[in-house]
């Protein structure tokens, strides 16, 4: 009974592990360190310590985590870390786990990078449409790397084993410090104002940290690999680094030596490709003689061949049965046309002209004579008329009233009195006389109204 109060090991660091787990502060940590015993492990996880001047923990970084990591860290690098902290029960020893890695000092850049990096990518300078093929033969290739470095040391002897035809043009600059982005634009420049030479176009330098390898993240540098008028190869560092002269460039090398091998075919394997070309164009026109010798062979050795007449002795009997109908079809049609004529000379004859004018001439005669009769009955009856009414006008005339004695009067607006009602005293008035005018002036007016008289 008394040995129930001993835990065992596990069960202890099964509490442990959850004291650490039910930690709310220990589920996102931010840590601040040096790497210590850092052992690069490739396609593996990584195992190390981190350690200011006081202290030192274990770190684990799975592989899923670590693949993501885009600078090398290195023995003595300054890091931030993030993660969590938990217990390893096996060992029962504490470490953390680090989700996400970035070198101390260097997150301003990093930030400043992936900013830019998302607004070139969205002008589209990144997309592969924009990527041109490398030529197979080139004839120049044109350098931009340091002077003194081993890059351009690597392309010679790379693309002189490979294609010793290709000429090699270095055109220095200067590839680390403030000054590298002037100096590598410039370079470049001096390649695109003579581009008919050059076929194609290396940018690149060695490996190193994320401020050495910046002048290959500027924005102008960037742009200037975009403008050129050849497809550009870029090795900047080595194959975990990345610039953005890698994303905006036609192709991307991990090293020098790949640069080169990109710009140049072996010479070699296209020897042998040729002579297995020829070989197989040899082949290909032997089979092709022989091909057509046996089908000339078949030609010479067929029926018609030895006997030609036979080729067209068909035809013949072709040609005169043709002949035979033509001759045939001929005559019928000159018979229709011998019918058609006749039966349209008698329908020509049927609608003679001339009689249809001879018919048409009594028309008129009889038409116009009808008109003539029709006239002259007119002319009487309207004649007629006019005299009736030129009697009812001389019989309502006022002229014949006006002989019989009698006048009208008009007063100075010209309108005819019929009426005392028309007139004052004093008005004046126009008498008409069948003969003539006379004026009058009105001195007494009288009119009747119910046998009464008034002045």
């Amino acid at each position: 009974m008394a040995d129930n109060k001993y835990l065992s090991v596990t069960d202890l660091n099964y509490y442990i592990t959850q004291k650490f787990k039910n930690d709310p502060y220990l589920h996102k940590v931010f840590l601040q360190g040096e790497l210590s015993n850092f052992r690069f492990r490739r396609n593996s996880h990584q195992y190390f310590s981190l350690k200011d001047e006081k202290a030192k923990i274990n770190v684990v970084m799975f592989r899923s985590h670590f693949d993501k990591v885009n600078f090398k860290p290195e023995e003595g690098m300054q890091v931030y870390l993030t993660g969590y902290v938990n217990v390893y029960g096996p060992q029962g020893t504490y470490q953390f786990y680090a989700e996400s890695m970035e070198p101390a000092g260097l997150g301003a850049l990093y930030e400043q990078l992936q900013q830019l990096q998302a607004k070139l990518a969205k002008e589209g300078l990144f997309n592969t449409e924009h990527k041109r093929p490398l030529p197979h033969f080139p004839d120049r290739i044109a350098v931009v790397t340091s002077a003194s470095g081993a890059v351009i040391h690597d392309i010679l002897v790379t693309a002189n084993r490979r294609f010793p035809h290709a000429q090699v043009d270095l055109f220095p600059a200067q590839v680390q410090g403030d000054r590298a982005a002037d100096s590598l634009i410039a370079a470049m420049q001096q390649i695109k104002l003579a581009k008919d030479k050059y076929d194609v176009m290396i940018i690149g330098r060695g490996g190193g940290s994320l401020e050495d390898l910046w002048p290959f993240n500027e924005e102008a540098v960037v742009r200037q690999v975009y403008a050129m008028p050849m497809p550009v190869i870029s090795s900047v560092g080595h194959e975990t680094d990345t610039t953005l002269c890698d994303l905006v460039a036609d192709v991307r090398a991990a090293t020098p030596t790949a640069a080169a091998e990109y710009a140049t075919p072996n010479l070699t394997d296209e020897l042998t490709n040729i002579q297995q070309l020829r070989s197989s164009l040899l082949a290909s026109m032997q089979n092709l003689i022989k091909s057509r010798r046996d089908e000339l062979n078949r030609i010479n050795s067929s029926v018609i061949m030895r006997e030609p007449t036979r080729l067209y002795d068909e035809q013949v009997q072709t040609l005169d049965l043709l002949q035979t109908r033509l001759k045939n079809s001929m005559l019928h049609k000159l018979e229709r046309d011998r019918q058609n004529y006749q039966l349209l000379y008698q329908q020509l004859r049927a609608v003679n002209p001339g009689q249809r004018i001879a018919q048409m001439q009594q028309q008129q005669n009889f038409y116009s004579q009808k008109l003539l009769t029709s006239m002259q009955a007119l002319l009487r009856n309207q004649r007629h008329q006019l005299a009736q009414v030129s009697q009812q006008l001389d019989d309502y005339s006022p002229l014949k009233t006006m002989d019989r004695g009698f006048i009208y009067a008009t007063n100075v607006q010209k309108t005819t009195v019929t009426s005392v009602t028309q007139v004052n005293v004093a008005d004046k008035l126009q008498l008409h006389f069948k003969d003539g005018q006379a004026t009058a002036v009105i001195n007494t007016i009288r009119r009747n109204k119910h046998d009464d008289k008034e002045e």
